[in-house]
C-alpha cells in the first residue's frame, strides 16, 4: 500500500493511504486517510477488513498505536469501516466518530474497547492535538447518514464517496485531467447519489469554505481548480438515476 503526504506543517500532518496492488480485482480500490496534529491521530474511513494488515503496517511508519486517540467513519459501508472489529482489538482509549443514525448497524463490525461517539445530524467540531476539525454534513450523498471532514488549515476537505472515481491500484493520486476523469466518475454519482436536491445543497454548502484540496475515498484527489472544475459538473449533473446499462 502507497502513502502520500498531503498537507505538512510543523506538526500538523495529513497521509493518504491507497493503491493496494495486492488487492483482489473484484474490490473496489479505496483511499484512507491519517491526520496527525502533535502527538495524537485520527485515520478516517480506514477501509475494509481485506485490507487491515497492510494499513496498519502503513499506519505504524508514521505513528504508534497509542497516538491513534480516534477513527471516523463517513457512513456504514463495509468498505470503509469493516475493519473496525480488528481496530478495536488494537486500540485503546480511542474513539469512533461516525452518525448517530448508524450506530446499530456499524457496531455489527465489532465494538468492546472503542467508544462511539455519535455525529448529530448538524455535524460537530472536535479538538486533535492544536487543531480543529469539522463534520461537514452530507447527508443523501449518498447515504442517508453522512458527514465530510473539513480541516480548515490545511484548506484540505474529506469528501467520502463524493467526487469518488472507479480507477486502477495505477493511477496516480491526483486528478491530472478533468474531462478524462469524468467517465470513472459519472456512472457512480448517477446511481448512488440519489437525490439532487441532497447534492445541491452539499454544493452550497461546500462552495463557502476555502479549499485547496478534496480528498474521496476512492480514485483521484482533486486540488486547486480542478475543485471548482468537480462542483460546477456535479452541480449539473442529474443523479438518482438506474439504469440497466
Amino acid at each position: 500500500m502507497k502513502a502520500i503526504s498531503l498537507y505538512q506543517k510543523d506538526k500538523h500532518r495529513w497521509l493518504c493511504f491507497g493503491r493496494d496492488p495486492d488487492k483482489d480485482e473484484k474490490i473496489i480500490d479505496t483511499n484512507q486517510y491519517m491526520i496527525t496534529s502533535g502527538s495524537q491521530s485520527i485515520i478516517l474511513d480506514p477501509g475494509g477488513i481485506e485490507l487491515f494488515s497492510q494499513m496498519l503496517t502503513s499506519v505504524l511508519r508514521y505513528t504508534t498505536l497509542d497516538n491513534i486517540k480516534a477513527l471516523f467513519a463517513s457512513h456504514q459501508d463495509p468498505d470503509i469501516i469493516s475493519s473496525l472489529g480488528l481496530w478495536d482489538q488494537c486500540l485503546k482509549n480511542s474513539k469512533l466518530y461516525s452518525p448517530w443514525i448508524w450506530e446499530s448497524f456499524i457496531r455489527h463490525f465489532g465494538m468492546s474497547s472503542i467508544e462511539y461517539d455519535p455525529i448529530p445530524d448538524e455535524g460537530k467540531e472536535i479538538q486533535l492535538g492544536n487543531i480543529t476539525l469539522q463534520f461537514i454534513p452530507a447527508h443523501y450523498v449518498h447515504s442517508s447518514g453522512n458527514f465530510n471532514v473539513y480541516d480548515k488549515e490545511a484548506k484540505i476537505l474529506m469528501s467520502g464517496d463524493i467526487g469518488a472515481a472507479l480507477d486502477d491500484s495505477a493511477a496516480p493520486f491526483f486528478v491530472e485531467d478533468f474531462d478524462a476523469h469524468i467517465p470513472k466518475m459519472e456512472y457512480f454519482h448517477r446511481r448512488w447519489m440519489p437525490s439532487n436536491k441532497a447534492k445541491e445543497e452539499w454544493v452550497k454548502r461546500v462552495r463557502r469554505l476555502d479549499i485547496e484540496i478534496m480528498a474521496p475515498q476512492h480514485g483521484g484527489i482533486f486540488k486547486g481548480e480542478m475543485i471548482g472544475q468537480f462542483l460546477d459538473w456535479f452541480e449539473r449533473l442529474d443523479v438518482g438515476i438506474a439504469t440497466n446499462k
